[in-house]
Protein backbone atom coordinates (compact mmCIF):
# COMPACT_ATOMS: atom_id res chain seq x y z
CA UNK A 1 0.00 0.00 0.00
CA UNK A 2 2.96 2.31 0.98
CA UNK A 3 4.71 2.07 -2.48
CA UNK A 4 1.28 2.38 -4.16
CA UNK A 5 0.75 5.41 -2.67
CA UNK A 6 4.41 6.73 -3.39
CA UNK A 7 3.74 5.83 -7.03
CA UNK A 8 0.40 7.82 -6.87
CA UNK A 9 1.83 10.72 -5.22
CA UNK A 10 5.11 11.24 -7.94
CA UNK A 11 2.87 10.46 -10.70
CA UNK A 12 0.46 13.48 -9.14
CA UNK A 13 3.63 15.92 -8.69
CA UNK A 14 4.86 15.09 -12.10
CA UNK A 15 6.50 17.83 -13.28
CA UNK A 16 3.69 17.94 -16.46
CA UNK A 17 0.94 17.28 -14.35
CA UNK A 18 1.90 19.99 -11.77
CA UNK A 19 2.18 22.09 -14.28
CA UNK A 20 -1.04 21.92 -16.11
CA UNK A 21 -2.79 21.82 -12.48
CA UNK A 22 -1.36 25.34 -11.69
CA UNK A 23 -2.26 26.25 -15.58
CA UNK A 24 -6.14 25.08 -14.46
CA UNK A 25 -6.43 26.94 -11.11
CA UNK A 26 -5.34 30.17 -12.97
CA UNK A 27 -7.71 29.74 -15.59
CA UNK A 28 -10.48 29.26 -13.53
CA UNK A 29 -9.42 32.03 -10.98
CA UNK A 30 -8.79 34.88 -13.61
CA UNK A 31 -12.15 33.88 -15.48
CA UNK A 32 -13.73 34.24 -12.44
CA UNK A 33 -11.86 36.87 -10.01
CA UNK A 34 -9.96 38.23 -13.08
CA UNK A 35 -6.31 38.29 -13.45
CA UNK A 36 -5.77 41.53 -11.77
CA UNK A 37 -7.87 40.54 -8.79
CA UNK A 38 -6.05 36.87 -8.54
CA UNK A 39 -3.16 36.50 -6.26
CA UNK A 40 -0.17 33.87 -6.97
CA UNK A 41 -0.62 32.43 -3.26
CA UNK A 42 -4.55 32.12 -4.21
CA UNK A 43 -3.37 30.10 -7.34
CA UNK A 44 -0.72 28.18 -5.37
CA UNK A 45 -3.48 27.08 -2.83
CA UNK A 46 -5.88 26.19 -5.48
CA UNK A 47 -3.52 23.85 -7.80
CA UNK A 48 -1.65 22.68 -4.15
CA UNK A 49 1.72 23.30 -5.10
CA UNK A 50 4.47 25.17 -3.17
CA UNK A 51 5.87 28.60 -4.03
CA UNK A 52 9.04 26.67 -5.26
CA UNK A 53 7.32 24.43 -7.95
CA UNK A 54 5.13 27.33 -9.22
CA UNK A 55 7.84 29.77 -9.64
CA UNK A 56 10.13 26.42 -11.07
CA UNK A 57 6.72 26.79 -14.08
CA UNK A 58 6.12 30.02 -14.16
CA UNK A 59 8.90 32.89 -12.84
CA UNK A 60 6.39 35.85 -12.84
CA UNK A 61 2.50 36.78 -12.74
CA UNK A 62 3.10 37.45 -16.44
CA UNK A 63 4.55 34.47 -17.81
CA UNK A 64 1.48 32.44 -15.92
CA UNK A 65 -1.24 34.63 -17.59
CA UNK A 66 0.24 34.59 -21.32
CA UNK A 67 0.48 30.57 -21.05
CA UNK A 68 -3.24 31.13 -19.85
CA UNK A 69 -4.46 32.29 -22.89
CA UNK A 70 -1.78 30.08 -25.47
CA UNK A 71 -2.84 27.04 -23.42
CA UNK A 72 -6.31 27.61 -21.89
CA UNK A 73 -7.82 29.83 -23.64
CA UNK A 74 -7.13 28.83 -26.93
CA UNK A 75 -7.64 26.01 -26.18
CA UNK A 76 -11.08 26.25 -25.24
CA UNK A 77 -12.11 28.42 -28.15
CA UNK A 78 -10.69 25.75 -30.18
CA UNK A 79 -12.54 22.89 -28.60
CA UNK A 80 -16.34 25.21 -29.12
CA UNK A 81 -15.63 26.49 -32.45
CA UNK A 82 -12.72 25.18 -34.54
CA UNK A 83 -14.20 21.78 -34.38
CA UNK A 84 -17.44 22.41 -34.38
CA UNK A 85 -17.12 24.82 -37.95
CA UNK A 86 -14.52 21.77 -39.28
CA UNK A 87 -17.09 19.15 -38.68
CA UNK A 88 -20.30 21.64 -39.76
CA UNK A 89 -22.78 20.68 -43.14
CA UNK A 90 -22.32 25.07 -43.38
CA UNK A 91 -21.63 28.08 -41.82
CA UNK A 92 -24.84 28.48 -40.45
CA UNK A 93 -24.91 25.08 -39.52
CA UNK A 94 -21.95 25.44 -36.86
CA UNK A 95 -22.22 28.79 -35.89
CA UNK A 96 -26.00 27.77 -34.69
CA UNK A 97 -24.76 24.73 -32.86
CA UNK A 98 -22.00 27.08 -31.22
CA UNK A 99 -24.87 29.12 -29.78
CA UNK A 100 -26.74 26.22 -28.81
CA UNK A 101 -24.83 24.63 -27.14
CA UNK A 102 -23.36 27.53 -25.37
CA UNK A 103 -26.77 28.89 -24.16
CA UNK A 104 -27.61 24.87 -23.02
CA UNK A 105 -24.02 24.74 -20.86
CA UNK A 106 -25.24 28.56 -19.32
CA UNK A 107 -28.48 27.81 -18.52
CA UNK A 108 -27.41 24.17 -16.70
CA UNK A 109 -24.70 25.87 -14.73
CA UNK A 110 -26.98 29.17 -13.63
CA UNK A 111 -24.28 31.13 -14.03
CA UNK A 112 -23.23 33.04 -17.47
CA UNK A 113 -18.64 33.81 -17.01
CA UNK A 114 -18.74 35.40 -20.47
CA UNK A 115 -16.15 34.31 -23.55
CA UNK A 116 -12.90 33.46 -21.93
CA UNK A 117 -10.86 35.50 -24.35
CA UNK A 118 -13.09 38.89 -24.17
CA UNK A 119 -12.86 38.31 -20.54
CA UNK A 120 -9.14 39.05 -20.49
CA UNK A 121 -8.80 41.02 -23.59
CA UNK A 122 -11.04 43.81 -21.85
CA UNK A 123 -8.87 43.32 -18.49
CA UNK A 124 -5.36 43.08 -20.39
CA UNK A 125 -5.16 44.05 -24.09
CA UNK A 126 -4.48 47.47 -23.12
CA UNK A 127 -2.25 46.71 -20.25
CA UNK A 128 0.78 44.98 -22.07
CA UNK A 129 1.51 43.96 -25.32
CA UNK A 130 2.29 40.46 -24.32
CA UNK A 131 -1.08 40.34 -23.65
CA UNK A 132 -2.61 41.48 -26.55
CA UNK A 133 -0.36 39.94 -29.05
CA UNK A 134 -1.05 36.49 -27.07
CA UNK A 135 -5.02 37.20 -26.87
CA UNK A 136 -4.54 38.81 -30.80
CA UNK A 137 -2.84 35.44 -32.07
CA UNK A 138 -6.29 33.66 -30.47
CA UNK A 139 -8.76 36.18 -31.95
CA UNK A 140 -7.12 35.50 -35.19
CA UNK A 141 -7.37 31.95 -34.75
CA UNK A 142 -11.40 31.87 -33.93
CA UNK A 143 -11.71 34.36 -36.87
CA UNK A 144 -9.67 32.26 -39.39
CA UNK A 145 -11.79 28.86 -38.55
CA UNK A 146 -15.01 30.25 -39.32
CA UNK A 147 -13.63 32.33 -42.60
CA UNK A 148 -12.62 29.04 -43.68
CA UNK A 149 -15.90 27.28 -43.49
CA UNK A 150 -17.64 30.70 -45.13
CA UNK A 151 -15.01 30.08 -47.87
CA UNK A 152 -16.10 26.84 -48.57
CA UNK A 153 -20.05 27.00 -48.79
CA UNK A 154 -18.95 29.91 -51.62
CA UNK A 155 -17.08 27.30 -53.47
CA UNK A 156 -20.16 24.67 -53.33
CA UNK A 157 -22.44 27.78 -53.90
CA UNK A 158 -24.30 28.06 -50.65
CA UNK A 159 -23.15 31.20 -49.94
CA UNK A 160 -22.44 34.77 -51.85
CA UNK A 161 -18.93 35.42 -52.51
CA UNK A 162 -18.04 38.94 -50.22
CA UNK A 163 -15.64 38.99 -47.73
CA UNK A 164 -14.98 35.80 -45.69
CA UNK A 165 -12.56 37.66 -43.15
CA UNK A 166 -15.38 40.73 -42.40
CA UNK A 167 -18.29 38.07 -42.39
CA UNK A 168 -16.14 36.06 -39.71
CA UNK A 169 -15.23 38.60 -37.62
CA UNK A 170 -18.76 39.71 -37.62
CA UNK A 171 -19.91 36.97 -36.41
CA UNK A 172 -16.84 36.49 -33.52
CA UNK A 173 -18.26 40.36 -32.39
CA UNK A 174 -21.74 39.03 -32.50
CA UNK A 175 -20.68 36.13 -29.82
CA UNK A 176 -18.10 37.97 -28.01
CA UNK A 177 -20.65 40.94 -27.24
CA UNK A 178 -23.71 38.85 -26.67
CA UNK A 179 -21.49 36.80 -24.42
CA UNK A 180 -20.68 40.19 -22.43
CA UNK A 181 -24.37 41.27 -22.39
CA UNK A 182 -25.32 37.81 -20.90
CA UNK A 183 -22.23 38.08 -18.19
CA UNK A 184 -23.94 41.50 -17.47
CA UNK A 185 -27.80 40.63 -17.20
CA UNK A 186 -27.11 36.89 -15.79
CA UNK A 187 -29.12 35.86 -18.86
CA UNK A 188 -29.00 33.67 -22.23
CA UNK A 189 -31.33 35.85 -23.92
CA UNK A 190 -28.75 38.05 -25.84
CA UNK A 191 -27.21 35.00 -26.89
CA UNK A 192 -30.63 33.62 -28.32
CA UNK A 193 -31.21 37.34 -30.17
CA UNK A 194 -27.89 37.19 -31.89
CA UNK A 195 -28.26 33.39 -32.80
CA UNK A 196 -31.55 34.89 -34.49
CA UNK A 197 -30.37 37.49 -35.67
CA UNK A 198 -27.15 35.65 -37.16
CA UNK A 199 -29.47 32.62 -38.49
CA UNK A 200 -31.24 35.29 -40.70
CA UNK A 201 -28.21 37.32 -42.24
CA UNK A 202 -26.73 34.29 -43.18
CA UNK A 203 -29.76 32.58 -44.53
CA UNK A 204 -30.17 35.91 -46.80
CA UNK A 205 -26.04 35.73 -48.39
CA UNK A 206 -27.26 33.07 -50.55
CA UNK A 207 -25.99 34.04 -54.13
CA UNK A 208 -28.18 35.72 -56.51
CA UNK A 209 -29.78 33.69 -58.78
CA UNK A 210 -29.57 35.80 -62.57
CA UNK A 211 -32.09 35.00 -65.16
CA UNK A 212 -31.27 35.52 -68.51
Amino acid sequence: MGERNTRLKRRTNAPDVLRGRILDAAAQSFQSRGYNATSMHEIMRAARTTGGATYHHFPTKKTLGVAVIRERVAKAIDALWLERMRLADSTLDGVLTVFAETIAAMEHRQVVAGCEVSNLALELALADDDFRVALHVVFNRWRDAIADRIRADQTGGALDDDDADDLATFIVASFSGAMAIAKAAQDSAPLKACALQLARVLSRRRPTVRRG
